[in-house]
């Protein structure tokens, strides 16, 4: 089991300018593939959990950490299309797309290699 915990999927680019991802997020039928392999969780402001984890370079949103079934953040795995200051800034659903099949593909080779 693997956590998805998106923080606040809403990018805001200027004041009056919103931009945001969870339309893209809801609309791709990848991600709603692949999160049938993922515990997903959309937090909002008051619902953050608490602890410099959950941000660990940062609290921008959005974020999207993949939590271990402990709920430690698998820092590994991040946006690697984007920014290397707001690595787990996600911006458009193919880079999400992306750290997902990364995760699975990953994980999967960890399992077979315990058989």
């Amino acid at each position: 089991m693997v956590i998805f915990l998106a923080k606040n999927l809403v990018k805001v680019t200027s004041m009056n300018s919103p931009e945001t991802l969870k339309p893209q997020f809801a609309a791709s039928k990848e991600i709603d593939k692949l999160s049938k392999h993922f515990v997903m969780v959309n937090t909002q402001d008051d619902e953050e959990p608490k602890g410099s984890m959950f941000a660990p370079d940062g609290g921008y949103i959005p974020r999207i950490l993949f939590l271990d079934p402990n709920g430690v953040v698998m820092d590994e795995y991040y946006n690697e299309e984007g920014n290397p200051d707001y690595k787990y800034f996600y911006s458009d659903s193919k880079s999400v797309v992306s750290s997902m099949k990364r995760v699975l593909r990953n994980l999967t080779k960890q399992l077979k290699s315990y058989r």
